[in-house]
């Protein structure tokens, strides 16, 4: 996911490989999945926090590489057991280097904001995505926009307005920065639509990894910090926290179709609003609030009606 944190979870929700599509077909248990769905916005809501207690003693820089690494290894042995369709050659290396310098520039982003700002609040708008993938698919590969996803993102904005606060001294720099990670993400996964009819989805999970891994080993030239003994348990525990988020959100899509549960994912911004209150004193405004349903109205809204098309 993770994403990104991001981009994994970008991946599940919106790419099924075939044998999981077959599933999603003859399977339909709704509540069970349902509940996995909730299982893993809970995991990705821990996420958020574990990557904001390490960004409290270490770099942006180092926690980003160490996610990475951390997911290589798990992806590593899921490629050699998978064994996609004519390996892991591929003809499309410029695409999958935009996907991975969009979606690490994502992860970037959603990792400082999760450092300087309230808790549910970058959870929220790194949850903008869904907004922003029809403009950016409409602007470069001219996909059509229907009347309700137009309406999912004139909500959605005004929703992300009254968090930004324009009125308050303008823009959060931080915030901005946390919507940021939102439109990479946005980017990233409309690459991917780009990659879908040639690449299968294991090579592209491959790729990715494997890129994003090698990019951000480059600025540990110069941010590199050695963690102490319990940093290195933490960062182990987020990279465990985020396979198990992953598999709990894979679990979900194999119970119940993705228009039924793709929706209850958006409860990490209620998760997260918890934790970053019990652990950091942090609480939604009324304008944060009143924009945070906008959003999750908005973002639901559009993922419904894209699961719509792409599952008749």
């Amino acid at each position: 996911m993770d994403q990104h944190v991001c981009d994994t979870r970008l991946f599940s929700m919106h790419n099924l490989d075939p044998s999981q599509q077959q599933v999603e077909k003859y399977s339909n248990k709704p509540i069970a999945g349902a509940l996995y769905m909730l299982g893993s916005a809970l995991v990705f809501a821990m996420l958020g926090a574990l990557v904001k207690t390490l960004s409290q003693s270490l770099s942006n820089e180092m926690v980003v590489f160490f996610r990475n690494v951390f997911a290589l290894i798990f992806i590593i042995p899921w490629v050699w057991y998978r064994k996609p369709v004519g390996g892991i050659k591929t003809s499309k290396y410029h695409l999958h280097m935009l996907r991975s310098a969009a979606g690490l520039g994502a992860m970037y982003c959603y990792f400082y904001a999760l450092a300087h700002m309230k808790l549910g609040e970058a959870v929220l708008l790194n949850y903008t995505t869904p907004l922003f993938i029809p403009i950016i698919a409409y602007v470069w590969i001219k996909e059509s926009v229907p009347r309700k996803v137009i309406a999912a993102v004139i909500i959605g904005f005004a929703g992300i307005i009254l968090i930004l606060k324009p009125g308050s001294g303008l823009f959060d720099p931080v915030a901005i920065i946390a919507l940021t990670a939102g439109i990479l993400a946005s980017f990233s996964f409309v690459t991917i639509r780009r990659m879908a009819p040639t690449e299968p989805p294991v090579r592209i999970v491959f790729y990715y990894t494997l890129l994003a891994t090698v990019f951000s080993c480059v600025p540990l030239l110069w941010a590199w910090q050695t963690p102490g003994t319990t940093l290195w348990w933490i960062l182990i525990l987020t990279g465990l926290v985020a396979v198990s988020g992953q598999l709990l959100m894979t679990k979900s899509y194999n119970l119940a179709p993705a228009a039924q549960v793709s929706p209850f994912m958006y409860a990490i911004v209620v998760f997260a609003t918890i934790m970053g209150f019990l652990f950091w004193g942090e609480s939604l405004d009324i304008l944060s609030l009143g924009g945070a349903l906008l959003v999750c109205l908005a973002g639901i809204m559009a993922t419904l009606h894209f699961q719509k098309t792409q599952n008749p």
